[in-house]
């Protein structure tokens, strides 16, 4: 019974994030937004509602564990899952906006996280700053997108969006479509959750780590659709922005929202604060190198990412098992996997400027 009601319960949060998407971005265009905007608030935010869902619903309910595993098991999945398997069906090329704005944002972001979570809790003056800070990003955004050209039909329609369906053209439609998808968030929310809880006592393993793995998971699938579909269609670029968006999004608001509806302040498990905080940190900055060898990222390189979430997964479930194997996994992994990794993505680089620098030359 549990099973059907995560699987009904994560439904809705699809369903829900998908019509919050079209209602918002149609009336918000309707209004007079740009779509760029759209593309970088709604659509990015949007997404990332059902973290939001699940985070806050958790948080409000004393399962901060929960809330904040989500966010962070999220943000490592969108990087390492999402983004390795789009580069796998195509090689993504990647906007130099992105490498020297957004990505130095988000690594900022997790940085402040990690350091508000240094002393095992996040207090709730720390969630509001970082509510404060997602309005101040959100608010550049919308002043830098005036001077800056806005994107084509086809970039609307990868997210999601499109502007010529006629159904849902109507006003009436449009705040149905809002009012519908977040009654879904709301509900697939509470039964998500609740379904996880069950699943961490009958598993046998925390509730930070069912937030690291399953909820993570299953509340990232708007993203995962929408980063698919838009490799697939060529729109390249939108699959990149929208990770990145809907990882500054997590903790910006997410956090900083389920910190402020919590009773008390948000306590930081031991594991997520000594391990999977960092995980999350190195991910974030791993984006750095890989990004600009070559401004892409490679297919090898995205079997590199999809390696990694499969490893860092099984290194959850050994942990949560106190499995024999642990000691010499994390060995491995610490030794020869990450070293062998960091050496081949530098010589990649290396050869790759070279090879610019000569044709730069030739020309």
């Amino acid at each position: 019974m549990e099973v059907v009601k995560f699987i009904i319960g994560l439904v809705f949060l699809v369903v829900g994030a998908e019509a919050l998407v079209r209602g918002s971005g149609k009336l918000a265009i309707k209004y007079g937004v740009s779509p760029l905007v759209v593309g970088l608030t709604v659509v990015a935010f949007g997404t990332s509602s059902p973290e939001m869902a699940v985070s806050v619903a958790s948080a409000r309910d004393g399962n901060v564990d929960i809330a904040v595993g989500n966010v962070v098991g999220s943000n490592i999945f969108n990087i390492l899952f999402i983004l390795g398997l789009c580069a796998l069906i195509s090689p993504l090329f990647i906007n130099r906006q992105v490498i020297r704005k957004e990505v130095p944002i988000m690594i900022g972001a997790s940085l402040l996280l990690v350091a508000f979570g240094a002393d095992g809790e996040i207090q709730r003056y720390e969630s509001a700053l970082l509510v404060v800070l997602v309005i101040v990003y959100t608010s550049v955004l919308i002043r830098q997108s005036r001077k800056e050209n806005k994107p084509g039909d086809a970039d609307l329609e990868a997210e999601g969006i499109s502007l010529t369906s006629t159904w849902d053209s109507k006003l009436h439609v449009q705040i149905g479509l809002i009012v519908g998808g977040l009654v879904l968030l709301v509900i697939g929310a509470s039964w998500l959750v609740d379904a996880a809880i069950v699943f961490a006592d009958s598993l046998g393993v925390s509730k930070a780590v069912i937030g690291l793995t399953i909820v993570a998971a299953g509340t990232s699938m708007p993203e995962v659709a929408t980063s698919i579909l838009a490799t697939i269609r060529g729109q390249r670029d939108i699959a990149v922005g929208n990770v990145i968006g809907s990882n500054l999004f997590n903790i910006l608001a997410v956090v900083g929202l389920s910190g402020l509806v919590a009773p008390v302040p948000l306590v930081i498990a031991e594991s997520i604060q000594n391990f999977d905080f960092w995980v999350m940190l190195v991910v974030a900055v791993a984006c750095l190198p890989i990004f600009f060898t070559g401004s892409l990222i490679a297919r090898w390189e995205g079997a590199v990412f999809l390696v990694y979430y499969v490893a860092y997964t099984v290194y959850l479930v050994l942990d949560s098992q106190d499995h024999d194997a642990l000691g010499t996994y994390s060995n491995v992994m610490l030794l020869f996997v990450l070293p062998i990794t960091v050496v081949t993505i530098g010589i990649v680089g290396v050869r790759q400027r070279r090879s610019r620098q000569g044709m730069t030359s030739a020309v």
